[in-house]
């Protein structure tokens, strides 16, 4: 699984991401950096060192340096990304992003002041998709993003552990029934020892990282919650209330289980949910679309939605159908009369699959207990 998009096998590279790192790498003997990629380190006061290594082939992202260090590094054949002081965002950022830092000053300022929508009305300005800076300081970001949620999935808090997406509407409100199953159903997986991966945004998105993040509470915990979130049904009107009252069951809560969520500021007028404790969040997206398909090799559960959630069925089930049998990942659908009449997504689904291997893999289920008894197999 390459999620950063990188061209080379990653062996031949390091990322190198801090400065504790950085300093035990060179005083344990380090003393050639071709591979390295160094991202927003403040290596200001290192100078000494660096004249001291090879830094032919290597490169530096966004890093901050002593005067003249800088010009001297690609005299020797460094590769050096300039810090992009003109974007409200870190480009070469070495970790994925946290609620509290999406929102930062949530509590004294209107959400439209805070990083997340900062970022979004940046990204929309006229012309922005056209030029040449603004289009390679997006790509730059989504690569360090996928280079962030590989290290979480294989070194961090995920490792070696099953990831399941859970799909559905961003419509959903809380304190409706679909919210408060898309949150039960959360609660199950992650209580199943499930990493729970979402699109990151609101709705059963939203229910379901809420969920994941309370599965270490009993069901009485999961409902008061559910109770408090109920009187700021949704984001609309006001962004500002609905993440406070979100923020206000994490503080009540704190120290939940992990989980992921993966959204994007091509939809940003849809905003991050706050209980997805590790996002990562793209500009475009195609790749985070895709990325999030293909993390979710322990299956996914549909629950009801619309035109989204209908593309994502497809776009797995294409993923399935032209798949070796040993890496068909399973596909449950919630909602017997929403996926055969509604939308009827299940006959064709039921008709792609027929003779193929998929065929053993896709379900149709009533209830988010009965997909997570199909899973648990």
């Amino acid at each position: 699984m390459n999620l950063s998009g990188n061209l080379g096998p990653s062996p031949r590279s390091l990322d190198v991401d801090d400065l504790v790192t950085f300093d035990s790498l060179v005083r344990a003997g380090s003393a050639d950096l071709e591979g390295w990629h160094a991202q927003s380190l403040d290596l200001r006061g290192r100078s000494a060192v660096l004249e001291q290594v090879n830094v032919a082939g290597a490169i530096f992202l966004g890093c901050t340096f002593d005067d003249g260090t800088e010009d001297a590094l690609r005299r020797r054949g460094a590769l050096i990304f300039p810090r992009l002081e003109s974007v409200p965002f870190n480009p070469y950022r070495g970790s994925l992003y946290s609620p509290v830092e999406l929102y930062a000053g949530l509590t004294d300022a209107p959400y439209e002041q805070l990083p997340d929508a900062r970022i979004y009305q940046w990204s929309i300005q006229p012309g922005q998709r056209h030029r040449l800076d603004a289009t390679l300081a997006s790509a730059l970001h989504d690569h360090a993003i996928g280079d962030a949620l590989e290290e979480a999935l294989h070194s961090g808090p995920f490792a070696a552990r099953s990831v399941v997406g859970v799909m559905g509407g961003h419509a959903a409100q809380r304190g409706t029934a679909d919210y408060t199953q898309a949150a039960r159903l959360g609660w199950l997986l992650a209580r199943n020892g499930h990493v729970v991966a979402t699109g990151g945004g609101p709705g059963a998105m939203e229910a379901a990282n809420l969920g994941a993040y309370l599965s270490n509470a009993d069901d009485g915990g999961l409902q008061a919650a559910l109770a408090g979130l109920a009187s700021v049904p949704g984001f609309r009107p006001s962004v500002s209330a609905w993440a406070r009252a979100a923020a206000a069951v994490v503080e009540r809560f704190p120290g939940g289980t992990p989980s992921l969520g993966i959204p994007t500021w091509f939809y940003g007028h849809e905003p991050p949910n706050y209980f997805a404790t590790h996002i990562a969040k793209y500009f475009a997206n195609a790749i985070r679309e895709a990325i999030l398909l293909e993390l979710c090799q322990g299956g996914i559960i549909f629950l009801p939605g619309a035109a989204g959630t209908v593309q994502e069925i497809f776009q797995d089930a294409c993923e399935n159908y032209y798949g070796a049998r040993e890496k068909i990942t399973p596909m449950v659908l919630v909602g017997r009369n929403h996926w055969e009449h509604q939308y009827p997504a299940w006959p064709m689904l039921r008709s792609l699959a027929e003779g193929r291997p998929m065929a053993e893999r896709i379900f149709l289920v009533d209830t988010v207990d009965e997909a997570v008894a199909v899973l648990r197999g």
